[in-house]
């Protein structure tokens, strides 16, 4: 496998894999390497810097961004971490932001890989919008209008949050930087720019609220306001042109919906609503209440847009906690079983061992959702190879949650050992070697997670197994005692957990020694037990 790249300081960011590649520059998901956690990066590309005017405006443009970002301070806009800006070396001018793992707006915009239109719920669409409005109230605050703002500029995160991404072209106003191109051309996209962009006219946080009404009529609509075949006929129409209104494509947006997005579409800006803040208020009707039930949603007839994550539940459940993980997550277990090739091919080979190594490696210096991520992409591979079911496959799942579990994301890893216990009960019977294994690290997780009862009823239903086969006084019945005595411990379950840890002492003493180190830390908390008023575990 390719040494991946490295860049900053003592190499401390990761680049991973491309996300995409514009004319500015090139966006990449990778790994801060100190923090241990994914980021994005933007790196300036150097070979469109072909001329000392050139490298000045995607400095200043590089600048911009970083600063502006950092400014608006709302979390409506994936955070700048790091800028790294050296007008000496322009293969080093990069952004380090907040990596955000969500569903952009285009996509659920188009629904099905054929680009089929979706109307999304009254309530979705007002969500999505008065979101948006929330982001344009702070950034126009600095005074900062974004100039470029439509669906795929706009992301909603895996929470349902809304995150309105690029302000690479912004401008900030009250400064004598008015134009961010050389030529002085137009900067924007045509089927989302107001008549004043387009006239090369005052730009103003009026202009985002037009932009904001041309994503409101899609939203509700299913269609672009204009849908010119060229640039000179989509300026035209937003020059010249009445928009439909909402209502005269669908009957059910209700009336002052539509008035809303008549009035952000007015040609004039001073016809346009005062502020973002005067269009959340108008938007806000159509918010759906703190526990009410979710809108259901008009699917693609491909069933895509199930997978979109719901921008109504920051309403509905406004800071509401995780999801349990009681049940496991879906795994690809649930598929059917491949036929496994007799042979492994060498390139295969290399990307397992090479996964082991490299994950080892980085879980050694403390970056394991970085190690757990290089074993995800190796699984994705190797199961697309061999079948999800092959034992290659089993093994990197399972390294992988034992590396989750090591750097304690017991809420991840706990699914995915449940899921791998399924597996081997059903494959290699309940018995089996890697089946208790999993139960018994599941149970683990369940314990950090708080779920005491739970944990205790795997813990003891694995102990039957493993004392049935093996004795009470093998290691991993003796494991298995400690951990449900120290579990019983600290669930304040004093009689119970005496019990249990004095049976294991006198074990202990037995088959390890009485100066053993696990000997004498369970004789210390029987001390602590027969205090009193002893304290809890700590």
């Amino acid at each position: 496998m390719a040494q991946a790249r490295r860049i900053g300081e003592q190499g401390r960011y990761e680049l991973i894999e491309e996300i995409e590649s514009g004319g500015m520059g090139t966006d990449w998901r990778g790994y801060d390497a100190v923090l241990d956690r994914e980021i994005a990066v933007k790196i300036i590309r150097p070979d469109v810097v072909a001329t000392p005017a050139q490298a000045e405006e995607f400095t200043r443009r590089f600048e911009r961004e970083a600063r502006v970002t950092a400014r608006i301070g709302h979390h409506g806009v994936p955070q700048v971490f790091d800028a790294v800006l050296d007008e000496a070396s322009y293969d080093r001018l990069y952004l380090v932001m907040e990596y955000v793992r969500g569903v952009s707006l285009r996509r659920v915009l188009t629904g099905a890989e054929d680009g089929a239109a979706v109307r999304l719920p009254v309530s979705w669409a007002a969500s999505i919008a008065a979101q948006i409005c929330t982001v344009l109230s702070y950034a126009h605050a600095i005074p900062v209008v974004h100039r470029d703002l439509k669906p795929d500029n706009v992301l909603i995160a895996a929470d349902g949050t809304v995150k309105v991404l690029d302000f690479g072209i912004a401008k900030l106003l009250g400064t004598d930087v008015t134009k961010l191109t050389a030529t002085g051309s137009r900067i924007g996209t045509s089927r989302y720019m107001p008549p004043e962009q387009i006239d090369c006219a005052q730009i103003t946080p009026l202009s985002d609220l037009y932009a904001l009404g041309c994503v409101l009529h899609e939203l509700l609509a299913g269609e672009p306001v204009f849908s010119g075949d060229t640039d000179y006929q989509l300026l035209h129409q937003h020059m010249d042109v009445p928009p439909t209104p909402l209502r005269a494509l669908r009957p059910e947006v209700p009336e002052d919906l539509e008035v809303l997005a008549l009035d952000l579409l007015a040609k004039a800006p001073e016809q346009r609503p005062v502020d973002a803040y005067a269009v959340y208020e108008r938007l806000s009707p159509h918010l759906p209440q703190p526990g009410s039930a979710a809108d259901p949603v008009a699917l693609a007839d491909d069933g895509s847009l199930s997978e979109a994550p719901d921008p109504t539940l920051v309403y509905r459940q406004p800071n509401a906690p995780l999801r349990r993980t009681t049940v496991p997550a879906p795994s690809p277990e649930s598929a059917a079983p491949v036929p496994v090739p007799a042979r492994v091919d060498t390139a295969l080979r290399d990307t397992i061992k090479d996964a082991y190594v490299r994950s080892a490696d980085l879980a050694e210096t403390g970056r394991f959702a970085q190690a757990a991520d290089v074993l995800k992409a190796a699984i994705v591979t190797v199961a697309t190879a061999l079948g999800a079911h092959n034992p290659r496959v089993l093994g990197l799942r399972r390294q992988r949650a034992a590396v989750l579990m090591a750097g304690e994301d017991f809420r991840r890893a706990l699914p995915e050992f449940d899921a791998l216990a399924a597996i081997y009960v059903r494959t290699a019977g309940p018995s089996s070697k890697n089946a208790l294994e999993c139960r018994r690290h599941a149970a683990h997780c369940r314990a950090n997670l708080g779920q005491a009862t739970a944990a205790l009823r795997e813990f003891q239903a694995v102990l039957e197994v493993v004392s049935d086969a093996a004795g009470d006084a093998s290691a991993t019945a003796l494991d298995l005692r400690r951990s449900i005595g120290v579990l019983l411990f600290s669930e304040g379950r004093r009689a119970e957990a005496e019990g249990v840890l004095d049976a294991l002492h006198e074990d202990m003493c037995i088959v390890l020694g009485e100066d053993h180190e696990e000997t004498r830390e369970i004789a210390d908390l029987l001390a602590r037990l027969h205090r009193p008023e002893g304290p809890g575990l700590s």
